[in-house]
């Protein structure tokens, strides 16, 4: 192995290599650091007409051109690969770093199963050390708008999140981003919660708008709220009682439990344990109230996005707010909070009597199965 020096003129990029996306700042600082201690590990090449294309190293080629050098050292290979060989090569040596995002993944395998004969997700998989779930999830980034597919590709928006998002249609994704650009999102996990719920919802209207429901059904959902707000009240004096325990000296709580102070703490610990599950519930519970908002009145926050091209002709009104879509998969897991899990304890809606004809469904969205 023979290592040169070449102009960095006579040198170019792969164009159809899988990278597209270098982080500005962390190519200012490989630049810096070559600028100072010279590189470490040449780039490899290989002769092409009218001189010499990347096999691996871009990166490192491009910090040399912000350094302004005229000259990188090279190893120039004579390797007789096809062109898909070459370019799972290059998927091989980033996909395993953080140098590769999230959407050049994605649009790495789709290659792969597009352009070579006979690939399956599964082989895919197996060929780059992954699951064929997470190539799956990568595969599902496909159907991010563009707008979103920057903000992954920055890191701005977690995979997570991402794969959440693209289960929804285009539209509804907007939407999203319109509230997020405003700070409507604490952080990824509340994005997590409120693109999931807004993904149960876009097929279909949970909640009749009053006008539509019948007296019988007025008078159900009044009870029903009645009840459930009833029970939070309650819920509330029992504070109180935990403030006067929080304010207690521990010795003297010792002596007037003694023989159950192990007890009782078990005790805590299961009041603990359910409170923390009805405040994740009550969390889940206002992503599906914001996400409402835009299931029943999707073009309230597309107000503040640049229209398009090419306007859509406006679609006429469906005849009935009231559909019933097939219950969706439950999201990724994202973290130690698991929307999967609350979404299974959630009680299915009823389904009311039809007195109209129903609406045409719309297409059911893509399903994320796991955490990526």
């Amino acid at each position: 192995m023979t290592i040169t020096t070449l102009p960095i003129s006579e040198i170019r990029r792969n164009e159809r290599q899988p990278r597209e996306f270098f982080e500005p700042t962390a190519l200012q600082e490989l630049a810096d650091s070559i600028k100072r201690f010279g590189l470490m590990q040449p780039i490899e090449v290989r002769r092409d007409a009218g001189g010499y294309e990347i096999v691996a190293g871009e990166r490192r080629w491009r910090a040399h051109q912000l350094a302004e050098l005229t000259e990188i050292k090279c190893i120039i290979t004579g390797d007789d690969l096809t062109e898909m060989e070459r370019f799972k090569r290059s998927v091989a040596e980033n996909i395993n770093r953080a140098d590769m995002t999230p959407m050049e993944e994605a649009k790495a395998f789709r290659r792969i199963l597009d352009e070579q004969e006979g690939a399956e997700v599964g082989h895919v998989a197996a060929e780059f050390g992954k699951s064929t779930q997470y190539v799956n999830l990568r595969l599902a980034l496909l159907d991010l708008t563009e707008e979103v597919q920057q903000h992954v590709n920055s890191g701005a928006i977690g995979t997570q999140a991402a794969v959440q998002i693209a289960a929804l249609t285009p539209g509804n994704q907007r939407a999203v981003m319109a509230k997020w650009a405003k700070g409507a999102f604490a952080g990824d996990n509340e994005l997590v919660h409120f693109a999931y719920a807004l993904k149960q919802q876009q097929g279909q209207v949970v909640a009749m708008l009053v006008e539509d429901m019948s007296p019988e059904e007025r008078a159900e959902r009044q009870r029903e709220r009645t009840k459930t707000r009833n029970s939070i009240d309650r819920i509330e004096q029992v504070l109180g009682l935990l403030e006067e325990l929080a304010k207690a000296d521990p010795m003297k709580l010792a002596l007037a439990l003694e023989g159950e102070v192990g007890k009782r703490l078990d005790q805590m610990d299961r009041v603990a344990d359910a409170v923390a599950k009805a405040r994740f519930n009550m969390r889940q519970a206002k992503a599906h109230a914001d996400a409402r908002e835009i299931a029943l009145n999707p073009d309230a926050e597309h107000k503040s996005l640049a229209a398009p091209a090419q306007p859509a002709a406006p679609k006429p009104k469906p005849p009935v707010k009231k559909a019933v879509a097939a219950k969706p998969q439950a999201p990724a897991k994202a973290d130690a909070a698991k929307p999967a899990a609350a979404a299974k304890k959630t009680p299915a809606r009823p389904k009311a009597p039809a007195r109209r004809t129903p609406a045409k469904q719309p297409a059911a969205a893509k399903t994320a199965v796991a955490t990526a």
